[in-house]
């Protein structure tokens, strides 16, 4: 435990507070977490015997648990706001299977359903003075709650929705109601009935949505000066009176830009389309509520349609016909056809429009440089940016600092403080400060890189908050794959590998090793490459860093070799951009920026296939946007503004993937999911480019044009053909198929240009995919009943997909609903379930990550960038991790994310088969050519990758 988690104050406890609880039957009583432990052992002793009560393991997981039960309560209550019986009982079962307890979760569901039954039997329950409970207003005196009302907006938010039950809501609402409770409850009450009925069917989530959307209007009009509309219908009609006040308004409080007051307000309000609000699930709802809406005093006066209409309108501000291109873009938004970042979307049309995602920055090997570019992160942090700095110039440990004549710490110190940095500049609390740090496989400090994120060691040199990823040139995974040596070097003796790639690299390495033999080199040593390799799958699985990343590839197949050299990724690992190193005292030349946004695939297909014409226009829009991005952008250091005025990059990718593969009837692990994922991404390359080209005959190509690979007639796709050229026999093994007119596509770019230098790039979408509601990026389902904790709290999540099959089938009811709670949201061992069910639905830790790999291959050969790319093991094993990622190597890839595990993962320990030290596994099938026959499978002893549900995680938001 470090001196600050000693000093920490304790945290406070529900029982430490004076909270209600509301009975069912309506009365209220104080909170008492003796209960709550109570019930615990009951359901242990249910499970366990009489025996478990006295038993000491038992006592200590119950007061466990009841902690658990009590800190999440305490997020959502307090002396002014109640909890309902069926709240804490939901947070009890919930602690439960969280603390891996699924029998006794499956008891205690089991004993809440036959209660659940019994009261209904013997009759609804008399709440206390059901007609005359009253709400306490803000000035302190009471009036009769407007129960009328509730009945009116219940009915209206569940209008359309066929799953969802308006009595019940009603019902559940009436449960929350006690005499005097506050308004805030009372706006909260039917939001948080509907919720909680999400798991029984998800047009809930729709319900919850649109009652929390009745609160936000009234809170948005009011805090306009304008009277609150009754319902959606009135406020459809006073829109325009809405959104004049609501540009006003943003004007006069310095939020948003004055030129939005300049553009045809009659002709751009006429597109808003005020029932689109309808369309937001809950989480997608409460996320923007929480995080994106402009707000005042800490009231919202941004609706969701005045939203899209103002990053719109932001995005448009240089089009010659203003109102035309931001109703394009407002009707793209607005329907979830293409979504953009969370910074453009934070940004657009405000009066600082840090509209970019992702900066690569190249860290100098000087003091000045250092400090000058962990300032150049604060800077880029606070408006929103993710950061990806490349600290391989750095020199390591023990090598000569002249001006001292000492010896350097090396690269740690240095990223301890960049750690520190990010977790101050946390971007106005709207999301955590993130960074990534990266570091080539040859420096002399790797090793010590490998442990940042542990737990254990001297805290000073750890990095808890900071990510890690490893820069690993090919020559590296030839020495694994031939059990050769690797030679460690610090930078400064070895400064021109930094520069170096494919054939290059090579031939200078070879060359520092013979001039380390010949006593040439002061500071480097020599480890078995197979040692090494293990060490860091091992770290990855123990820590989930540093990820592994491809240095070969990103250069060898990067449009703008000429222009420099891709020394890292970025915070998420999809964005490959050249980086230039600063001079003593500097910062760097240039910061890689890059801009982003995300076709919704899912909006794209029908059961027929893809939508091609529907998709064509999107990404031509969408790459319209984000050329936009780049002229309107606030940079906040001089570097950032004149390398994205140069090269102009955009970054275009993708997210419900999944949710396409369900609406094709493809499961997730087959070849027709592998095809699918080609010809997608195919299309969307080619329109893209094509985009780009077409912008470049309109507005003129990116300057450092001349001398890409656009101007060589080199798309994307050819330059595998450059990547081949640098493999040998068995190191690349990729399906070159194409189906388009690459052809034609080729001529136009020769003949106008591009842009910009680069086009696609796969961002995880987290957050943006919580908004439109549905699976981020290119992932798996992840489960199809799990509640989802992230900054705007805990979400049940539910597949909409596999409820209407089921409930086709007959097959969804309360026991479903329980089966799935008990086996994590799988369904591989409810029996009743259809195979074919199964097999579609299966969850990613169901699945064989070599099928996201396969998926991820056809996808990175129409790519100019990478993907964010995670990998999932429900039992990771040395031998599954090494099959998995030197198979990502064989394929082509470029980067690979986060190894994900389950919570509380328990992996089969591995023996040693030889004295040597050598593991008793197999090489994988992809790496069977590899010169010599070596088993480079780590041994992995207990530990956790990333956990998918934990809130903190930057992947996650």
């Amino acid at each position: 435990m470090t001196a600050t988690q000693e000093q920490a104050p304790p945290r406070p406890r529900p029982r430490d507070t004076e909270i209600p609880v509301v009975k069912r039957n309506g009365e209220t009583t104080a909170f008492d977490s003796t209960k709550i432990s109570s019930a615990l052992t009951r359901a242990f002793l249910d499970v366990e015997g009489t025996d478990a009560g006295s038993s000491s393991r038992v006592r200590a997981v119950v007061a466990e648990l009841t902690e658990a039960v009590e800190l999440a309560l305490l997020r959502h209550a307090g002396p002014d706001r109640a909890l309902h019986i069926e709240d804490i009982q939901d947070q009890v079962e919930l602690a439960l299977m969280r603390g891996g307890q699924h029998q006794v979760a499956r008891s205690y569901v089991l004993y809440r359903e036959e209660h659940a039954k019994a009261r209904a039997a013997s009759g609804p329950s008399t709440p206390v003075d059901p007609t005359q409970p009253t709400v306490r207003l803000a000035d302190g005196t009471s009036a009769p709650i407007d129960v009328a009302r509730l009945e009116r907006i219940i009915a209206e938010a569940c209008e359309g929705l066929t799953g969802a039950d308006a009595d019940r809501v009603l019902s559940e609402t009436r449960k929350l109601l006690y005499d005097g409770m506050s308004t805030d409850e009372l706006d909260q009450a039917p939001v948080l009935a509907a919720r909680a009925l999400v798991e029984t069917d998800p047009d809930h989530s729709f319900v919850s949505s649109r009652l929390l959307l009745d609160l936000l209007r009234r809170e948005a009009f009011s805090a306009l000066g304008l009277t609150p509309p009754a319902d959606q219908a009135e406020t459809a009609r006073r829109y325009p009176e809405y959104l004049a006040a609501y540009l006003r308004r943003g004007i006069e409080l310095g939020q948003l830009d004055p030129a939005l007051a300049e553009f045809d307000l009659d002709r751009i309000t006429s597109v808003v389309r005020p029932e689109r609000d309808l369309d937001f699930g809950f989480l997608g709802l409460q996320t923007l509520y929480d995080r994106y809406l402009l707000h005042s005093g800490g009231k919202r006066y941004e609706l969701p349609q005045a939203f899209f209409l103002r990053v719109s309108m932001g995005l448009a501000l240089r089009e010659i016909d203003r109102e035309t291109r931001a109703s394009e873009f407002y009707g793209l938004l607005s329907v979830f056809d293409v979504m953009c970042s969370t910074p453009t979307l934070f940004n657009a049309g405000t009066t600082r429009p840090q509209l970019s995602s992702c900066f690569l920055t190249s860290i100098p090997d000087d003091l000045p440089g250092i400090f000058g570019a962990i300032s150049d992160n604060a800077l880029l942090s606070k408006y929103a940016g993710g950061l990806g700095n490349d600290w391989t110039p750095v020199r390591g440990i023990g090598a000569h600092i002249k001006g001292t004549n000492g010896e350097s710490q090396g690269v740690v110190p240095f990223m301890k403080i960049a750690n520190d940095t990010a977790v101050a500049v946390n971007q106005g609390g709207k999301r955590k400060g993130a960074v990534c740090a990266y570091l080539e496989t040859w420096h002399i400090d790797v090793e010590e890189f490998l442990d940042l994120r542990k737990n254990t060691g001297d805290d000073r040199r750890r990095t808890h908050d900071m990510n890690t990823a490893n820069w690993v040139p090919d020559e590296f995974l030839r020495r694994v794959r031939a059990d050769a040596d690797w030679t460690l070097f610090s930078p400064d003796e070895a400064p021109d590998l930094h520069d170096l790639y494919g054939d290059e690299f090579t031939e200078a390495y070879h060359a520092h090793e013979e001039a380390a033999a010949r006593g040439e080199r002061t500071v480097f040593r020599t480890v078995r490459a197979v040692d090494l390799w293990r060490r860091m799958l091992t770290m990855l699985f123990e820590t989930g860093h540093p990820w592994i990343t491809f240095k070969d590839p990103c250069n060898v197949r990067s449009p703008q070799r000429h222009a420099g050299v891709v020394h890292s990724s970025n915070l998420c690992t999809e964005i490959t951009l050249n980086t230039t190193g600063g001079t003593a005292g500097r910062s760097a030349d240039e910061v890689a920026v890059c801009n982003l946004a995300s076709v919704n695939l899912a909006r794209h297909v029908t059961a027929n296939g893809i939508d091609t014409e529907r998709l064509a226009r999107t990404v031509r829009t969408a790459v319209r946007m984000l050329d936009n991005v780049i002229d309107i952008n606030f940079y906040t250091i001089p570097s950032a503004r004149r390398s994205n005025l140069r090269h102009r990059p955009v970054g275009l990718g993708l997210m419900g993937h999944q949710d396409a593969l369900f609406t094709l009837r493809i499961p997730m692990a087959s070849e027709k999911a592998v095809e699918f994922a080609d010809e997608s991404m195919e299309l969307i390359s080619y329109h893209a480019i094509s985009a780009s080209s077409d912008l470049a005959a309109e507005r003129g190509r990116y300057d450092s044009y001349l001398g890409s690979l656009w101007s060589q007639g080199v798309l994307p796709i050819d330059s595998v053909e450059l990547l081949a050229a640098t493999r040998r026999d068995g190191e690349l093994e990729l399906d070159r198929t194409q189906r388009l007119d690459w052809d034609g596509l080729r001529s136009k770019v020769l003949a106008q240009g591009m842009r910009n230098s680069n086009v696609m790039a796969i961002a995880p979408t987290a957050t943006i995919a919580n908004i439109t509601g549905v699976n981020p990026s290119i992932e798996p389902l992840y489960r199809n009943l799990y509640v989802k904790s992230n900054m705007s709290g805990d979400f049940t999540v539910v597949n909409e997909h596999l409820v209407r099959d089921l409930a086709a089938r007959g097959l969804w009811d309360q026991v479903m609903v329980g089966d799935l709670k008990y086996f994590d949201g799988a369904l591989g061992e409810i029996e009743r379930v259809p195979a074919e069910l199964k097999e579609l639905y299966a969850t990613a830790f169901e699945i064989d990550s070599k099928w996201l790999i396969e998926a991820a291959a056809r996808r990175q050969k129409w790519l100019d960038q990478a993907q964010s790319l995670n990998l999932y093991l429900a039992q990771p094993s040395g031998r599954a991790l090494d099959a998995l990622y030197q198979l990502a190597w064989v394929r082509g890839l470029k980067t690979t994310y986060y190894l994900r595990s389950q919570a509380a993962t328990r992996v089969e320990k591995s023996t040693l088969a030889t004295t040597d030290g050598r593991l008793n596994a197999v090489a994988p099938a992809a790496v069977a050519a590899a010169p010599k026959p070596v088993d480079t499978a780590p041994v992995l002893v207990e530990g956790a990758a990333c956990s998918i549900d934990d809130p903190d995680c930057e992947a996650c938001q």
